[in-house]
């Protein structure tokens, strides 16, 4: 049986200063449930990962992102699905980030994110934003 494959867009948000990202915690019942992550979601049919990370950002987290300059894409296999994902940076954004889908959501100085549980999948992003960011 072949695995079910999912195309997914994420922001990393930065701060003004680029010192802080604003991360949200799956909730316990989703898939890597618990886990902290980069708001985003899934790229649907005919949209671009650059429009799909716009659309998602505002669905999630209320914010309408202007400048969003591709950070990372990879490819990684859960046993149950094989997932696709596009990061983008968001250095400017409209609106306040929150957890627009009652999910919690935090600013975190971007030396502490090694502090936060994140599904197995962000390891690159996360080792590659420490490099740049840190």
């Amino acid at each position: 049986m072949d695995k079910k494959q999912i195309w997914i867009a994420a922001g990393i948000i930065l701060d003004s200063d680029k010192k802080h990202i604003f991360i949200t915690r799956r909730a316990d019942k989703a898939h890597q449930g618990g886990f902290w992550e980069f708001a985003g979601g899934k790229v649907e049919a005919g949209e671009t990962a650059e429009q799909a990370v716009i659309r998602e950002l505002h669905e999630e987290v209320g914010i309408e992102a202007i400048k969003v300059e591709p950070f990372i894409a990879l490819a990684h296999d859960y046993p149950d699905k094989s997932l696709k994902f596009d990061f983008f940076l968001i250095h400017q954004f409209n609106g306040e980030a929150f957890g627009k889908e009652g999910q919690p959501g935090e600013w975190v100085a971007i030396s502490q994110l090694a502090d936060y549980a994140f599904p197995e999948a962000n390891t690159p992003v996360l080792e590659k934003i420490q490099r740049c960011f840190a």
